[in-house]
This record gives C-alpha cells, structure tokens and sequence, in this order.
C-alpha cells in the first residue's frame, strides 16, 4: 500500500474527497514524518505540528459539510521568505532575529482560503541570495538524492528555493511555496527531480514576501508533478490590489491545459543555450526532449536569442541594485537585530554587520557600487537596455514558436562546498534560467532524466508572457514521453 507522504497532491485530493483517509490522518503521516528526516534534511526551519492539525480538523469539517476548497486537507511547505502571521518569518536571515509577522502574505492567505494546511517554514538561502541553499542562518538544506558512486557525499538541492525542492522530494509536504529571482524555483526543481513553475512577473502578488529583486520576484510552486504544479498555482495566482505590479487578469484552469497536448505548436530551439563544456548528459537529455516532442505533433524550429549571452551580467547588475535598495530597511531600528553602537551610525553599521551573511552583503556592496553617482550610467541604466534587448530578443521569437525548449541547468547538483568559494561559478548555476525573470516570461522545469551517477536532470519550457497554458500543455507532454514519475522512487 502506498504511504499517505508518497501521494501526488492530486491523488491525496482525490482520497480525501472519497474519505479514503482523512485530513488529520494525512496532516498526521507528515508531521511524523518531518520529525523522522528533517534532522537529516534541514529542510524545515519551523515546524507547526499543533497548527497542522487544528487546519486539517477544520478541513475535515469542511469535507463533511460538503464545501471543501480547492486544496482542501493538502499540506504544504512554505519558503521562509513569506510572511506568516503568527509564524516565525526570518528569510533565514539573523538581521530578522525572531520576527513573528503579524500579518499574511496574499499567495499564503489565497492557499488557505482554500483549504490547505501548513506544516511549517522552509529553508533558503539568505533573503534568497544563492544558487545552493548553503547562504542560510540555519545551514544548508541536504539534498535527499546521492550520488551512486559510493562516496555518500551530501548534495545541494539548488537555490535559493532548496527547502522547498529538498522537501517534496522526500515526502515531507505535497507541495511547497518558492519564489523565483533568476532561477530560484526552477534549478531547485532539476537538483531534486520536482517540477517548478516561475509564471508571468505580476501573475502572483508579492505582498507579504520579503524583497530580494522587486522587478526580478515572482512566486510559484514546487510539487511532484506537472498537474500537481498547476493546481497550486491557480490558488496562488490572482489580482491583489495590495500589490501594484500584480495584474488584474483572471487566471486560467491551469490544471486543464496540462493533459492539452502540443500537436500543431511550435517549439523552438534557441541556439545561444549550447555553451561550452555543457555535459554531455545534458546535451542528450535536450535532444531528447526535442524527439518526445516531435513524436507529439509539435514543429521543432530553430531560434535566435543573440543577447543571452549579456543575460547573467546584466542580472547581477539590477539584482544586486534593487537588492541594495530593499535591503536598506533592515537597519537595527524597528525590529530584527539590534547591535548597540555610541553613535546612530555605529548602530546601523554594526546591525548590518553582523545581521547579514557574507553573501548578502557582496550583493549589497555590488548594488550600492553599480548605483552610486558616477557608475550609474556605465553600469545601471546600461544593464536596463540589455534588459530591454533581451526581451525584445524573445518577442521576435515568438513570431517563429510558441514555447522554448531549453536545459535547466547545466549540471546536475554538486556537493556541499564544492563551488561555494568561487561566486563566479556559483552564479554560473543560473544561467539558462535569468533570461525569463529578466523578460518576466513563464517558465518551468521538469524532470526528465538521470545523469550517469544517478542524479536527476531538468528541461524547460519558456513561454510567452501569460501563456502558462501553452507551457504546462508543453511540460505535460515531456513529463509523459520520459517516464520520469514511474522511476522517480527508485533512488529512495
């Protein structure tokens, strides 16, 4: 028999309408658990076993009466960066110190007005600065998959979402909130062999999300599967006069596009994602994706991005200066870390100091650099017209496709410490994927394939700006052709 912790949400859905078991039965599976291998994992930073419980008893009573939500019973994971009124909220940052929100952000209110159940706060790195979930107060996440080359060394989950990815992957929740900077929702979903969507920059509000990159942020789940993926994000998305970048469009039945199929779409190839030293799994891996889709009725044509190339420069420009200007709050006065100084400025100095880690405060410096008077032009406002040109590289390509097929990432997850010392091949790790937030494009990631130690590889699919749709029917197809899902397990 299948273990309740081992379900995809949908049939967890399904087994809670038939009253197959019930919400607190499930609510119960996981909170145990989380206690047997989060030790292990450090996924969880908070745990909330008791509230877990009180919101599936509630569930139950909603299940009974015959008005049960759209995931009502299902628990989740949610990345430290949302607020969570009540809940310790500390983006893994000590500068937030023990900060209880006092109120909820919109994507977590939106999922438990329908239904969902939270069993705690997830790791990341630092205010969401890193690409390994090795930038975090409480430590790095451990990846639950190893290599099969004997040497049992712990992996990194990918990041900054590596909470998030590390706990689906292993059954501690059956989905996770994540957000996505430049790649934060999607590489975590290669590393762990989990399925992330980044949707269209406005689809998701950012209100009660700690600030890394305000133009660059967008949130979107992490979940075993493709459908899975689909039904969270239609509670996530929606218009949020609380937010002024969120759009005021109705979101679509994203669950109903999955199983739609590409036959007659256009699926390009953009030539400028073949870099050098690309491992060879990943090469095979791309041109495989490339074959399920054809074999399903999709038009594979080759495109152009020329000003990818200027992407990974031009996004560690704008994010570390909008990163330096969100970060100024944090400053010891009003809640968080306070270290007492003899002059208001020794406070603030010594609060930044020791509140922010190492990582976050190379982004600041960068931000502070690149925005200061006389580099803001050579540096700032020149990463916006790349920005511009790189946007317009992919409105031009939606004039030959319809969705892109890309690689992931361009490896699959390395040891803890193995990159952690060199920044430059650390922010490396994001480059296929800064192209969509730049853009503020759709995109996700699938698992598709093992590499030769045994270790999941991801593809993904990029869309054009509020064509989710186009992209979960696209990720439906590969998810289905690799037959991922029915080995998944077997590393387990």
């Amino acid at each position: 028999m299948t273990q309740l912790t081992e379900l995809t949400l949908a049939a967890a859905r399904d087994g809670l309408a038939s009253k197959a078991f019930s919400a607190v039965e499930l609510a119960t599976a996981f909170n145990k658990a989380i206690e047997a291998a989060n030790p292990s994992l450090n996924a969880y930073v908070v745990t909330t076993p008791e509230k877990a419980l009180e919101m599936a008893a509630a569930s139950d009573a909603r299940l009974k009466a015959g008005n049960a939500g759209a995931l009502e019973g299902i628990p989740l994971g949610i990345k430290d960066l949302f607020c969570t009124e009540g809940v310790r909220a500390t983006a893994c940052s000590n500068i937030l110190g023990e900060f209880k929100p006092t109120y909820e952000s919109t994507v977590t209110s939106q999922l438990w007005r329908d239904g969902a159940v939270m069993l705690g706060k997830l790791n990341m790195d630092e205010f969401a600065m890193g690409s390994s979930n090795e930038t975090s107060r409480f430590g790095p996440v451990v990846n639950p998959w190893k290599r099969q080359d004997g040497a049992n060394a712990s992996l990194t989950p990918g990041g900054s979402s590596g909470g998030s990815a590390a706990a689906v992957a292993a059954d501690l929740c059956l989905g996770a909130t994540a957000t996505d900077t430049g790649g934060s929702i999607r590489q975590p979903a290669a590393f762990t062999g989990t399925v992330g969507i980044k949707p269209t920059y406005g689809r998701a509000s950012r209100f009660g999300i700690v600030a890394f990159a305000s133009s660059l942020d967008q949130a979107g789940p992490i979940a075993k599967t493709v459908l899975d993926s689909a039904i969270l994000l239609e509670s996530m998305c929606g218009h949020d006069p609380k937010d002024s970048t969120s759009l005021q469009i109705p979101v679509p039945d994203f669950a109903a596009a999955v199983a739609r199929g590409v036959k007659g779409l256009k699926i390009g190839v953009p030539k400028e994602y073949r870099v050098d030293g690309m491992p060879e799994a990943i090469e095979k891996l791309w041109s495989d994706g490339i074959a399920w889709l054809k074999d399903a009725g999709a038009e594979i044509v080759d495109v152009s991005l020329p000003h990818t190339k200027y992407a990974l420069p031009c996004y560690y420009i704008v994010a570390p200066a909008e990163a330096s200007s969100n970060l100024a709050r944090f400053d010891g006065m009003r809640f968080g870390t306070r270290v007492e100084g003899e002059t208001l400025t020794e406070v603030y100095e010594q609060s930044r100091a020791q509140g922010f880690g190492n990582e976050v405060k190379r982004r600041i410096l960068i931000g502070t650099y690149v925005l200061s008077a006389g580099y803001y032009d050579a540096y700032y406002l020149r990463a916006q017209r790349v920005r511009t040109k790189i946007a317009e590289d992919f409105r031009l390509a939606w004039q030959k496709c319809d969705a892109l097929l890309t690689p992931t990432a361009p490896s699959a997850a390395f040891g803890l410490g193995e990159k952690s010392d060199d920044p430059i091949q650390m922010y490396l790790n994001d480059v296929f994927t800064v192209t969509a937030n730049l853009a503020g494009l759709p995109g996700i990631s699938v698992p598709a394939a093992l590499d030769s130690q045994g270790l999941p590889l991801g593809l993904q699919v990029i869309g054009r700006a509020l064509d989710e749709e186009t992209v979960f029917a696209v990720a439906g197809v590969l998810e289905a052709q690799s037959g991922f899902n029915a080995k998944a397990k077997s590393w387990w």
